[in-house]
């Protein structure tokens, strides 16, 4: 089962912020493609069954806060008996520009606290990732205010396309697999 999980922290505090980007990925993906979100308790998450690109995948946002992620992805991943490697995790990333995605699939966690309690629950770094450059403060100290800070007037009018583009990429991984995508959406940025 293809397992698509778009981290954030819960709460209506933190709806909008740059660090819950990836929630707002998954929450728009449900939206287009008519997947209804539950509260499951036992997943500590939102979650939802659905068909994209006419795969089987289940869509999920953790009700976690970010730097517990892996509690709720691994039983996600125990309740609908998937694989690390048919899992997407859909993440901000400070050290991407404003809008660019990088697929991978596999790696360290780059320094992300959702992504490195993930690889600690799981026991592996072979999952696939869609990260969404959210740009990064001026000064270095200001990275926890930085995250939780919604996007600026300006930024906020791209934010709408960066999901779009985001979804996309999410259906071309579960219709096309991770290394097209990551041919097609690495490179695209590169061309930008």
């Amino acid at each position: 089962m293809k397992l698509i999980v778009g981290l954030g922290n819960p709460g209506r505090i933190y709806v909008n912020t740059r660090h819950n980007i990836g929630s707002a990925v998954v929450y728009a993906l449900a939206k287009e493609y008519g997947i209804v979100l539950k509260r499951e308790r036992f997943s500590h998450s939102y979650a939802g069954k659905g068909i994209i690109k006419d795969k089987e995948v289940i869509l999920a946002v953790p009700l976690t806060y970010m730097n517990l992620s892996g509690k709720a992805v691994g039983s996600l991943i125990n309740r609908y008996k998937s694989k690390a490697h048919d899992l997407l995790v859909v993440c901000d990333d400070l050290d991407l520009e404003l809008g660019r995605l990088k697929v991978k699939a596999q790696g360290s966690s780059a320094g992300h606290k959702g992504v490195t309690s993930i690889i600690e629950e799981l026991d592996t770094d072979k999952f696939n990732r869609l990260r969404i450059g959210i740009g990064r403060p001026r000064e270095k100290d200001q990275t926890s205010d930085f995250v939780l800070s919604r996007f600026n007037r300006s930024e906020s009018k791209l934010v709408g396309d960066i999901i779009i583009k985001a979804m996309d990429c999410c259906s071309s991984w579960l219709g096309d697999g991770v290394t097209k995508c990551m041919e097609e959406y690495n490179s695209r940025e590169r061309e930008e």
